[in-house]
């Protein structure tokens, strides 16, 4: 088993939170695959949250809760705010 706390550190988080997308690809995020690609380009808060999931559930499940509520939250808020402003 893996613990996150082992691999990352706080700015993992941070930079993962904010730059969902460069984290992604130049950290040492496994990577690879088209579901992989897809979720990287269209929703990257989502494929945090899976990879999260998979890799940290039995180590850290308040983390990966969390994770999933970042990125549930964060892709609605993401999405209402392009429709606005697309509306406009």
């Amino acid at each position: 088993m893996i613990n996150f706390w082992d691999a990352h550190g706080l700015w993992f988080i941070f930079f993962m939170f904010f730059f969902p997308r460069l984290t992604l690809i130049f950290s040492s995020v496994l990577f690879g695959g088209i579901l992989w690609w897809l979720g990287w380009l269209f929703a990257p808060r989502l494929l945090v949250a899976i990879l999260a999931t998979s890799a940290y559930w039995d180590t850290n499940m308040i983390l990966v809760v969390f994770t999933w509520m970042w990125a549930l939250g964060g892709e609605g808020t993401e999405k209402t705010v392009v429709k606005r402003t697309i509306r406009r």
